[in-house]
């Protein structure tokens, strides 16, 4: 089988991860897929910010469960050391999808690197507020984000779950 369709189907998503950091340049190459990711009229509208920073991590990590109405103590990063967060700029119409195909090129490639993954919401609530409005600005990001998603990757500390079974009558042919 064809490796690219291989990885589709098996990559699953990951929810216990290893404390141990991903080298820089996994990290890099996982980024780099989703730069590549097809978009809208070719804009290229999604931007990335990488956080490895553990204290960092950390607080995105509070600020999410806190929008999840989680208290202290939960964790939805799920123990990944190192959190990718896809945000799309608001003035192409394609933001959305943009980054939706970025953040799913990148669970691809983490896959292909052996390296567990899961897409956690919330990134658009955290990303309203001026705390992380002020985080972009401080990075150098100019422009109207919205949060996608994060991509949270790291080394499985578990063993991947198997394939649900593929859902019958999802398929229309117009022939």
């Amino acid at each position: 089988m064809n490796e690219v369709l291989k990885a589709l189907r098996e990559r699953r998503t990951v929810r216990n991860y290893k404390p141990d950091a991903v080298p820089q340049e996994a990290l890099e190459q996982i980024i780099e897929a989703g730069l590549y990711a097809a978009s809208g009229m070719g804009k290229q509208s999604a931007i990335i910010v990488a956080v490895t920073d553990k204290e960092l991590r950390d607080k995105l990590s509070l600020s999410n469960a806190q929008i999840m109405g989680k208290g202290e103590g939960f964790d939805p990063f799920y123990g990944a050391p190192a959190v990718l967060i896809v945000l799309g700029n608001k003035k192409y119409p394609t933001y959305a999808y943009d980054g939706s195909l970025a953040m799913g090129n990148m669970m691809l490639a983490a896959h292909a690197l052996g390296l567990g993954s899961c897409w956690v919401h919330r990134a658009k609530e955290e990303f309203e507020t001026e705390e992380y409005k002020a985080l972009l600005a401080d990075l150098g990001a100019e422009g109207e984000y919205e949060g996608i998603g994060h991509l949270i990757v790291g080394y499985p500390d578990c063993e991947a779950p198997e394939a649900a079974p593929r859902k019958d009558g999802r398929v229309f042919w117009a022939k």
